[in-house]
């Protein structure tokens, strides 16, 4: 027996290519955070003040980021 989705394809591949632009956005700030760290012109010390305190939030972001990227790129392959 197979089972009828009632929700419109076209709408979740819709919403799933504005995840993932928001994704790809949110990447991008890492990669500048990351290369700004790296080059003398960012404080390293006040990052690692920011990163002791909310450490967990920052892993938790990380985590969803990932979660939400699987997910959207799993409906785009099915769309």
């Amino acid at each position: 027996m197979r089972m009828v989705s009632t929700i419109n394809p076209r709408k979740l591949s819709k919403a799933a290519v504005a995840m993932g632009g928001f994704l790809i956005l949110v990447g991008i700030i890492f990669v500048g955070l990351v290369a700004l760290a790296l080059t003398p012109v960012f404080d390293m010390d006040t990052l690692e003040r920011i990163f002791v305190d909310y450490r967990m939030l920052f892993w938790g972001v990380l985590l969803v980021i990932g979660v939400l990227d699987i997910i959207s790129g799993v409906v785009l392959r099915q769309g």
